[in-house]
């Protein structure tokens, strides 16, 4: 047998079949469902009068629509109309097909992609589908997740199978250290910033390097979660000790696999790698040690720049831009900007910290080691909305909660919230957010409002400053 990527194992793995050169049946090992994405998938079974083929293959969460106000969790309510009947249509189609679902009043609910891992579901060599693009986030632990769509929902909730195109292989090797105040999420919006939102398309993305490997689980998962915003179809990163050491530890906590079981699983799982003489399709290289705080200033994630760089100016070349002339000024007329500005000393309105894609305790560790003992600037409305419940209780316990809410922010209760304007926080028109999410399309968080995508320390810095500033002169400061 030739040599195979990481990505192709995978997929060669689960093939049920071979359907074309290009189309291959697809075994799911686990469907990943949320409320918005899945109505019409149970409508369409029910209209074939089909029941879901395997039930405890599947998992359910209530997270995007779902209110964060710091109330009891037994307390919590959906009060937008439209968004409570969605979460109870919900809630009947899982108990109707013995599904287990994270509802609303549930202690354990949260975001989807943080939930999942933390419960030990994820697990090396999986196959795992989402109704939602940032599925890619399960590639952290060597599995294979990308999200899917609604009719495919429903193939797979009666089949547990899906009909895949397989993508082509691209390996981004990033070697080096990242400077002190630079987190995966510089590294991954200067990856996508450098090789645009279409860079990936088509493409099944693995990441290797020294610095990938100095990445925390949580990091790693961070990066994954983006790479999406680079059009790849998915991330993987090759398990490792650090992969091992997390999806032991979570299984352990809430699975009970036993002991022998789980020694020999992770025996088999340290062997998925890609073949040293595997070939890619194509191959990036990145230095870490070039990497900044970056931050977003237009209407997708690939317009980022450096916090000390400035601007694009009206009349620069696409070559130097990567964008036409007309984008680039819809762009610059979105963030209300003047072209050729600085970056840094921009006043926002708002903060907010949370999402898929930086909402676990490691980001709020790091959150909490900058706002320590400092206050809110009296001009920013500044929320903390942790991944899950379990982000919530152990961030609590360890103390972190009491430093941000001294700090001024507000200690929100589990959820998508305002990565997206489909609950109760939403921008309102004029706003301009330092936000922890993965997307800066226009609108996304409220109409007429302007979002700029940084780090969680970046966040936190500006929550404090009043302004986007660069985290590393907090550190240089001390």
């Amino acid at each position: 047998m030739s040599a195979q990527t990481l990505y192709q194992k995978l997929v060669g793995t689960h093939t049920v079949s071979t359907l074309d050169a290009d189309h291959v049946l697809l075994y799911a090992d686990l469907h990943i469902m949320n409320e918005y994405t899945s109505p019409q998938a149970f409508t369409g079974l029910r209209e074939k009068q089909l029941r879901v083929r395997r039930p405890r293959q599947q998992m359910g969460v209530v997270d995007h629509v779902i209110p964060t106000r710091p109330v009891a969790v037994a307390a919590r309510t959906i009060e937008i109309v439209d968004a409570a009947k969605q979460a109870a249509n919900f809630t009947r189609n899982c108990a109707e097909q013995g599904i287990h679902l994270f509802d609303v009043d549930d202690p354990m609910q949260g975001i989807e992609h943080v939930v999942a891992p933390e419960i030990g579901l994820i697990r090396p060599g999986m196959v795992v589908l989402c109704g939602d693009s940032h599925t890619t986030t399960y590639g952290a632990l060597g599995a294979l997740g990308f999200g899917i769509g609604t009719s495919e929902v429903e193939h797979v909730l009666a089949t547990q199978t899906l009909v895949y195109r397989v993508a082509k292989d691209m390996r981004i090797t990033v070697d080096g250290v990242l400077p002190l105040g630079t987190t995966a999420k510089d590294l991954v919006l200067g990856i996508i910033a450098t090789i645009g939102a279409q860079g990936a398309r088509g493409y099944a993305v693995e990441y290797a390097g020294e610095a990938i490997a100095a990445l925390s689980a949580e990091a790693r998962m961070t990066l994954c979660n983006m790479t999406v915003e680079a059009g790849a179809r998915a991330a993987l990163i090759a398990p490792d000790n650090t992969t091992l050491d997390y999806v032991r530890r979570a299984i352990r906590e809430h699975d009970a696999l036993d002991a022998a079981t789980l020694d020999a699983a992770c025996e088999a799982w340290a062997q998925l790698r890609s073949d040293p003489q595997a070939g890619f399709d194509i191959e990036h290289r990145f230095d870490a040690s070039t990497v900044a705080p970056f931050v977003t200033w237009g209407t997708s994630p690939d317009q980022a720049i450096p916090v000390d760089g400035r601007l694009p100016r009206l009349g620069e070349s696409e070559a130097d831009t990567g964008l036409d002339a007309s984008t680039l000024k819809k762009a610059l007329d979105y963030i209300a900007l003047p072209a050729g500005a600085p970056i840094e000393g921009t006043p926002i309105d708002r903060v907010f910290i949370g999402s898929c894609t930086n909402a676990r305790i490691e980001d709020l560790r790091e959150v909490a080691s900058v706002v320590r003992g400092r206050k809110v600037a009296p001009t920013v409305r500044a929320m903390v909305v942790p991944g899950s419940g379990m982000v919530r209780d152990q961030a609590e316990r360890e103390g972190l909660a009491q430093v941000l809410i001294d700090a001024g922010f507000e200690w929100r209760q589990p959820g998508c919230s305002m990565c997206l304007a489909m609950n109760d926080d939403v921008l309102a028109p004029g706003e301009r957010c330092a936000s922890t999410t993965n997307r800066n399309f226009e609108g996304r968080q409220g109409r007429g409002s302007q979002t700029h995508l940084m780090s969680p320390a970046m966040a936190a810095a500006a929550a404090l400053a009043g302004r986007i500033v660069d985290i590393r002169k907090e550190f240089a400061h001390g």
